[in-house]
């Protein structure tokens, strides 16, 4: 985890600019738990996954959102539902996951085994979206969300958060590759005065909490 520690959410952003965005990837599927890519198809949280989502309730409770956004893609939405968001939240489906086409449902090992060497933030995939058209959409994502006042929650999926946040930082989509991104973790993202920032990344302290 990089950025100031939970429950500081008054204090991040500070500055001429003070809107926070809060990242959420989902919670856990059996899809994402075995390395599968998950685009488009509606897989479900799996019973951890669910776990984890209830346990971002007390996590997000912190924030007063102007706006709560989620990805129709089941995973997301539930995720939103359990966390206790869901009321008055809206579908988006810019913020969907990257479209793998011939790759989706497939392991990195099993892509590897056609394709020596295969890294999908160089190598792209086959028959689906290119890097370049998730960072264009991720584009217009940022566009909407400057246009709020006052602070905004995404439930979203961990390819498209990376490189959202990357973006948002007036970085190249490719980026995302160095932003690593746990199932159920919490990110902001903000301003320090007038330049992007990432304030906080991947904060999963919420899930730990919810064992002790």
């Amino acid at each position: 985890m990089i950025g100031p520690q939970p429950g500081l959410a008054g204090s991040l952003g500070i500055g001429a600019l003070a809107q926070r965005v809060v990242l959420v990837r989902h919670g856990e599927t059996e899809w994402s738990r075995t390395g599968r890519h998950t685009g488009r198809t509606d897989i479900p949280l799996d019973p951890e996954g669910e776990a984890q989502a209830r346990l971002l309730g007390p996590r997000l409770a912190q924030w007063k959102f102007a706006e709560v956004l989620y990805s129709p893609l089941q995973r997301a939405r539930r995720t939103c539902e359990l966390a206790g968001l869901m009321a008055g939240a809206r579908p988006d489906p810019n913020i969907q996951e990257w479209a793998y086409g011939a790759y989706e449902g497939r392991t990195a090992d099993e892509i590897r085994a056609d394709r020596p060497g295969w890294v999908i933030w160089k190598d792209g995939v086959s028959g689906g979206e290119t890097l370049a058209d998730v960072g264009r959409r991720a584009d217009s994502v940022i566009e909407r969300v400057r246009g709020v006042a006052g602070d905004l929650a995404l439930f979203a999926h961990g390819h498209f958060l990376r490189i959202l946040a990357s973006r948002w930082c007036d970085l190249p989509a490719l980026a995302g590759e160095s932003l690593a991104l746990s199932a159920a973790a919490v990110s902001v993202l903000g301003y320090e005065r007038e330049d992007p920032a990432i304030w906080l990344w991947n904060d999963t302290s919420h899930l730990s909490a919810g064992k002790s």
